[in-house]
């Protein structure tokens, strides 16, 4: 029976007059079906109830496709850049570092939740297998290993020719994957392995004992190799500065794509930006935040003189003005600038409020005064002389932050 003819039966009155013709509303229509067994109205509306039924079944079939694909259309709204490899990056990422293995399952699942598509890990952070698991969750759920773009990095106690397939193949297992999207050379500085953990040797006065042998053009070589044999995409560098980016540029045969760095509102990075600009190498930042989490030990005296970021009056007047946080102000002029942003949390709703970045805009002056709060080098929060001797490297990469030794 259609509706019209429903309605038609309503108008020839064939229901007693205190049936639903005369209030056609479901509530009263449903009342009625039961307390009017022979109405000829009610036992029709019954009827098409039951029809109605069974498409509302499909329907919610048809429903919950289209939320399963909801993370797909969360994806497509964030941009990627596209690297000099041909392969594309989101600009917003999962970070890891002090990702602790026990939470990495809670952030990993709300970030794939949120739309993120890109994580970041490394050797060193001691999480690529829980992280691994995370992954293999939501492949068995459904997820394309295509859909994902996973950086890791190769460790300073491996940063030499002879060990980057080894440890290559070791975050592989670790990740439970067949290749990663981008492998970086984590440091420039080579540390010597202690024999009996995946750990630097230490020296008795507490300061690593440093391989002061290792060749970066050779160690970029073999990182090539593994482009060739299919373990990873694209291979990058991190905390490399200017001279050394220049060096692997000049002898590469597969150009780094990817250059990974302290980037932020009080340090950012322009000169550096600029050369990377010049030879298509994408920059990612790190410590986009200010790192607010990390111990004082590991932060420089310059940094800690100067207001948190997500405290600065500039970042948190621009945020009240679109109705955003400090940390979404923070990472949008990151994006804006260009700029691939890696932001690490474990609080769900900051997770995906970090990825939520591209339904406002900062106007000209508001990046303008973004970038009148760049310190230069007098902004850096890390400069790695938390461990002990590093600065005795040769490729030690931020000589202007030694300390001078008085006269």
């Amino acid at each position: 029976m259609s509706f019209s003819q429903l309605r038609q039966d309503v108008y020839s009155r064939n229901a007693p007059d205190d049936c639903c013709e005369q209030k056609f509303c479901i509530s009263t229509v449903i009342f009625h079906i039961y307390r009017y067994k022979r109405c000829s109205f009610c036992q029709n509306v019954a009827q098409l109830i039951r029809i109605l039924q069974t498409g509302i079944m499909v329907s919610l079939r048809y429903i919950s496709l289209l939320l399963c694909s909801l993370s797909t259309i969360v994806m497509a709204k964030v941009p990627s850049i596209k690297l000099s490899s041909g392969y594309e990056m989101p600009v917003v990422g999962l970070g890891t570092w002090q990702l602790a293995p026990n939470d990495a399952d809670k952030a990993i699942t709300a970030a794939l939740e949120s739309g993120y598509r890109h994580i970041d890990t490394a050797f060193i952070y001691a999480n690529e297998e829980a992280i691994g698991k995370s992954l293999k969750k939501w492949f068995d759920k459904g997820g394309k290993r295509e859909d994902l773009f996973i950086t890791t990095k190769l460790s300073p106690i491996s940063n030499r020719a002879s060990d980057v397939e080894k440890y290559m193949k070791l975050s592989l297992e670790r990740l439970n994957l067949q290749y990663v999207d981008m492998f970086l050379i984590h440091v420039p500085m080579s540390f010597v392995k202690d024999p009996n953990k995946e750990a630097p040797a230490m020296n008795e006065d507490g300061s690593i004992v440093l391989d002061k042998t290792n060749d970066l053009v050779a160690t970029w070589k073999e990182m090539e190799k593994q482009v060739k044999a299919g373990r990873t995409r694209s291979i990058g560098l991190s905390n490399f500065n200017e001279s050394q980016i220049q060096r692997i540029v000049g002898s590469a045969e597969i150009q780094p794509s990817n250059l990974q760095v302290e980037l932020h509102a009080y340090m950012q990075q322009k000169p550096l930006r600029e050369l990377c600009k010049k030879h298509n190498i994408a920059v990612t930042a790190y410590s986009t935040l200010g790192s607010p989490g990390a111990s004082p030990d590991k932060k420089t005296d310059a940094s800690k003189a100067l207001p948190q970021l997500l405290k600065n009056p500039q970042v948190t007047k621009i945020a009240e003005s679109h109705k955003k946080t400090p940390a979404q102000v923070l990472l949008r002029h990151a994006v804006q600038s260009g700029v691939i942003v890696i932001p690490k949390s474990t609080n769900a709703a900051r997770i995906k409020a970090n990825i939520d970045l591209f339904d406002f805009e900062l106007s000209d002056q508001e990046m303008k005064t973004m970038e009148s709060l760049d310190r230069g080098e007098s902004g850096r929060i890390f400069n790695f002389l938390v461990f002990k001797g590093v600065e005795n490297h040769p490729e030690y990469p931020y000589t202007s932050q030694i300390p001078k030794k008085s006269s």
